[in-house]
Formats: C-alpha cells, sequence, structure tokens
C-alpha cells in the first residue's frame, strides 16, 4: 500500500472523524473532494490495506467501511504497581506478539495515559502533573505512530481509532440487560453494572423495533454517571452507539465465521461514479448565503435573475440540508436545530433522527450548514451577518465564552473577535493567550488550547450566536425603517 499512503491516511482520518465509519458511497465522495483517486484505485485500496475492514449491507451494493489498526497502548504502561512499563521486551512478549522489535528491547505499544484518551483525567488540570504520559507526539509514541502510518492523524482521531479496536479501554455491552424482560434485563446488577446496558441489536444493526424498542439505542444519564466515574468524557460517551457498533464488526471479522476478505460486488462497485456533480459536492462553493437578499435588495433578485447569483438565497441567515445520495434538501425544524447548534455544550440536537455537530452526520447522512458571511468581515451596520462566537471549556466542564469574564473573574487577552479575525485570516495556524498568570497556545487545527509549561490541553469550540425567525424578521423591519 505504499503507493497509496497518502489516499489511505486521508481515508483513514475522514472515517475517524466520522464516528469511525462510513459508508463507501460517502468516503469514495469525501475522498475524491481532497484527492484525485480512481475508482479502480479506491476499491483496491479498501479492499488490500489492512486499515480498512468492509461490511456487507442488507441491500445489495450497500457497504459500510470500518477503520482498523493494530496498535494499542501498553498493558504493563500506566499500572502503578508494577512500576510503569519497563521497555523490555520481556515484559511486553504478550503485546509484542514476535513483533521484530522485540528483539530490540523496545515496547511495540503506545505509552499514554488511559484516561488522556478518555478525554477526562483529573490530572489534566494543571493543579497536579499526571505521572503518564499525556503527549501522543512523544519520542517512543511517534516513532510507533509513523511505522503504523498513523502519525498525520490528529488526536481525536487517533483515540476515536484505539478506542473502537483496543478491547481493553472500553467496557463490554452487558449480554444479560439484552435478557429477560424487566427494565434492566436478566441483569442482576442493574444499577451497578460495570458493563454497558445497550440494545445488542442496535449494536448489531439488526433491531427490528427501532425507535419503539424497549432496550437503549443510546446511554441513557445513569449509564452516562457511570461511564464518567470510569473516567470517560461526556464527547466520547455520545459515541458509544457508533464505536460499540464498529466494535461489533471488527470482533465479528476476527473471531467469526466471516474471517475471510469482503470483496466488493459488481452492484457496489456501479454505485461508485468516476467523480461527483459539484451541485452536490460540499465543495461547492454556493454556499454563503445572500446577505443582501436578506434584506430583498439582492440586484439579481430584483431583476429577476435569481440564477445568476452565485450565493444561496434563502430567508434566514443559516441553513440546514441533507445530502440523500442524490442532492442536499433542507432538514427540519431549522430553527430548532440551529438553537441546538449555538449551544456549545451540545454535541447534537435535541431532534427525534438528532444531528450529531461534532461529525455533520444524521445517522450516516452527511448534514451542512450554510451561512451568512462572517460579522468580521463587514462593517457593523451590515446587519443579518454570522457572529461566531469562540468558547473553551472550564474547570467544571462548562463552556466559558473568550473576553468573559469567569467564576474569579478573570478574562482572556483575546476575545472571541480576535479569534474569528485570526481564524478567517489564515495567515496562522496558532495563537497565543494569556489569561492571568498563565500562559496557552490555541491551535485552530485540532481546535484545543494548550498550556506548553504543563502540557495540559482544553477544548475551544467555534459557534454562531442564535438568531430566531422573530429576531431576524424584527432586524430586517429595524433595518427597513432606519433606511
Amino acid at each position: 500500500m505504499a503507493g497509496f499512503s497518502r489516499e489511505v491516511t486521508l481515508a483513514s482520518g475522514l472515517l475517524c472523524s466520522s464516528s469511525g465509519s462510513m459508508q463507501l458511497l460517502e468516503l469514495h465522495r469525501k475522498l475524491l473532494q481532497r484527492c484525485d483517486v480512481t475508482k479502480e484505485e479506491f476499491c483496491f485500496m479498501v479492499q488490500k490495506c489492512p486499515r480498512f475492514l468492509l461490511v456487507p449491507g442488507e441491500r445489495a451494493g450497500d457497504c459500510t467501511v470500518v477503520a482498523k489498526t493494530s496498535l494499542r497502548l501498553c498493558s504493563r504502561y500506566g499500572r502503578e504497581e508494577s512500576g510503569g512499563c519497563r521497555e523490555e521486551a520481556q515484559g511486553c512478549r504478550e503485546e509484542a506478539q514476535g513483533c521484530r522489535e522485540e528483539a530490540q528491547g523496545r515496547c511495540p505499544q503506545l505509552h499514554i495515559c488511559k484516561f488522556f484518551i478518555y478525554g477526562n483525567c483529573r490530572f489534566g488540570k494543571g493543579r497536579k502533573s499526571c505521572k503518564f504520559s499525556h503527549d501522543i507526539r512523544s519520542a517512543h509514541n511517534f516513532e510507533i505512530l509513523r511505522e503504523c502510518t498513523l502519525h498525520e492523524l490528529n488526536e481525536d482521531q487517533l483515540f476515536l481509532l484505539l478506542l473502537q479496536n483496543d478491547p481493553a479501554l472500553l467496557p463490554e455491552v452487558c449480554l444479560h440487560y439484552n435478557k429477560g424482560s424487566g427494565l434492566h434485563g436478566g441483569c442482576t446488577f442493574q444499577e451497578n453494572c460495570t458493563k454497558v446496558h445497550l440494545c445488542q441489536h442496535f449494536v448489531q444493526g439488526d433491531c427490528m423495533f427501532g425507535l419503539g424498542c424497549k432496550r437503549q439505542h443510546a446511554i441513557n444519564q445513569h449509564g452516562r454517571r457511570i461511564l464518567e466515574e470510569r473516567g470517560l468524557s461526556g464527547a466520547v460517551i455520545q459515541e458509544l452507539p457508533f464505536i460499540y457498533r464498529n466494535i461489533h464488526h471488527l470482533t465479528a471479522a476476527a473471531t467469526g465465521d466471516n474471517n475471510t476478505p469482503v470483496h466488493l460486488t459488481a452492484a457496489a462497485t456501479e454505485k461508485l461514479p468516476d467523480s461527483f456533480p459539484k451541485s452536490v459536492d460540499q465543495t461547492d462553493e454556493r454556499q454563503e448565503i445572500c446577505l443582501h437578499f436578506t434584506r430583498n435588495s439582492c440586484r439579481f433578485q430584483i431583476s429577476l435573475c435569481v440564477d445568476e447569483c452565485r450565493l444561496i438565497h434563502f430567508q434566514l441567515p443559516y441553513k440546514w440540508e441533507v445530502f440523500d445520495g442524490v442532492s442536499w434538501t433542507d432538514l427540519q425544524p431549522m430553527e430548532d436545530m440551529e438553537r441546538d447548534f449555538c449551544d456549545p455544550s451540545k454535541s447534537q440536537s435535541c431532534a427525534n433522527q438528532p444531528v450529531n455537530f461534532l461529525t455533520m452526520t444524521q445517522g450516516r447522512q452527511p448534514v451542512r450548514r450554510l451561512s451568512t458571511i462572517s460579522s468580521v468581515t463587514k462593517p457593523p451596520h451590515y446587519i443579518l451577518t454570522t457572529v461566531w462566537l469562540w468558547y473553551y471549556k472550564g474547570d467544571q466542564g462548562n463552556w466559558m465564552e473568550y473576553g468573559q469574564p469567569d467564576e474569579k473573574q478573570r478574562t482572556t487577552s483575546v476575545t472571541s473577535q480576535t479569534l474569528e479575525e485570526a481564524f478567517l485570516s489564515g495567515r496562522t495556524a496558532e495563537v497565543k493567550v494569556v489569561k492571568g498568570q498563565r500562559h496557552y497556545v490555541i491551535s485552530f487545527q485540532d481546535m484545543y488550547q494548550r498550556n506548553p509549561k504543563h502540557k495540559t490541553k482544553r477544548r475551544v469550540c467555534r459557534r454562531p450566536r442564535f438568531f430566531s425567525v422573530a429576531d431576524v424578521e424584527k432586524q430586517k423591519t429595524h433595518d427597513l425603517m432606519r433606511s
């Protein structure tokens, strides 16, 4: 696969940014946006590369691609009683499995804090440093990642890949919960169970009851509390139903009767076009809503030549759409979707078919949000521009806007506006921030704020300010009266 190293890395990143798996057609479509790969090369890559698992769907031609890796966390590193991994081949013989590095005395697995991967290490707040590494790019780890050709993935992508492939990281789905008829099925531990209570048929993808199922298809509040006590962050817990489905496919392929490679059928390859029409491509330039149309002043609208305007004509400064495999269609209820998205604490919408804001998908279908131009690019008198707000995650798990005082009345040296200007300028991928006596660096590449001294990090979030339909009409009326 040396000839496809870039394509494999790009495809792996796409999968890990989409809860670990994607429909074959969608992966092909997104990959074509980033590189030139023929249909034949793509099919060869996903079938032959050990980084990918092909899972046939129920309908002819349907296929899911799941991200794979043999990389694991060292089981001895992080054990206080063993004093950590001594990096001796004998101490890691079980994990090495005959790896050529064994003879050289170097552990072939990652040395990193498990709770850092969970996203909730209690020693990661800067008060007391963690005794285990939080550096995925340390000399030891980076060399292993480079050998596995995973060094170009960002932290979030790597962590998701590990969560769904390393069986030691996540608790199992409780089989007893899926037996019996009670609230907790046949699980005698009930609320004290250390395993995850999820519908096994949902995990397998064959639950016939759908939303009417009596078993959990998502992590409930009790399960969330148990998992948080084990150190898992809310962002990881949110993705667990998808991760467990991928784990099921990976386990079945490794231990079941279907452990032979899946070959793409003619029906599957016929669905893959050589290229995608620009009109349905997410890189389509018509992603900006016409600011003049919202004010009824677009010159193309006045001349009735609407199709000549290169921007989207829509009555709101935002527009949510879902891709059905052929075209983009409106996603309703749009105002409720926007309200949820503007709340930085929410990683998905509250609808019956929720939209995942982290992966921008509804189920397996891609979702996109169109909007008017950013407010920092226009003078203040322009109305209905999109005001983007920047947040960082506080010590208590709350989201704090940059430039606003925290609970101790401390403010950051940068505001939402200055960050937005830097973000859009494209001249820098990092911004230095001062808060009190501490110095940080914000990375736009992976959206984290890091403390270089203590090696800690906080998630950064960019969300728009909410405008309801009533707010939009009020702005238009006020603008009309002013003019």
